[in-house]
């Protein structure tokens, strides 16, 4: 059987981009046992609750839900548990320095294979305001007329 290649997406944290804005993404790997895998190949996770943190020089994931695997046995895992999570020394380091600062946090963005091995993508996060909130939801609903407005232009040309 051939190795996998590319990306394959298990899940997506769509509240983080309406919650926070995004200042920088990191892609990390994941320790997974074995039944963690099994459960995520079955395409199911859900990142909307986790976050993650550095503590001793060490990346954590926390409070993530991988279920339990159906078939598993008493070797199942814990749907909840922390997972460490794999970063070079210098991006844990600046990570590090970062969430010093405050009002930052970091919350996962995605959780995918790649070339047949569990990533997540984080993303170091200041949270939105509601008004700011209220503003992004503007700007795209503004964007949205005005590409419709072009494209009814466009069409009317065109058909004339």
């Amino acid at each position: 059987m051939p190795r996998e290649t590319g990306r394959k997406l298990i899940a997506q944290n769509k509240r983080a981009r309406h919650d926070y804005f995004i200042d920088d993404t990191y892609e990390a790997g994941l320790v997974l046992t074995g039944t963690e895998v099994k459960s995520l190949r079955a395409g199911k996770a859900n990142l909307s609750e986790g976050y993650a943190s550095v503590q001793d020089g060490e990346a954590w994931l926390i409070n993530v839900y991988i279920p339990e695997y159906s078939q598993g046995t008493w070797t199942n895992h814990a749907a909840r548990r922390t997972r460490k999570l794999l970063l070079h020394r210098k991006e844990i380091g600046k990570l590090e320095a970062t969430l010093k600062e405050r009002g930052l946090t970091l919350i996962p963005l995605a959780m995918y294979f790649k070339d047949g091995r569990a990533k997540i993508e984080i993303g170091v996060a200041r949270g939105k305001k509601d008004y700011d909130k209220r503003q992004t939801l503007m700007e795209k609903q503004a964007n949205r007329e005005m590409s419709r407005a072009m494209s009814d232009s466009l069409r009317r040309r065109g058909g004339r």
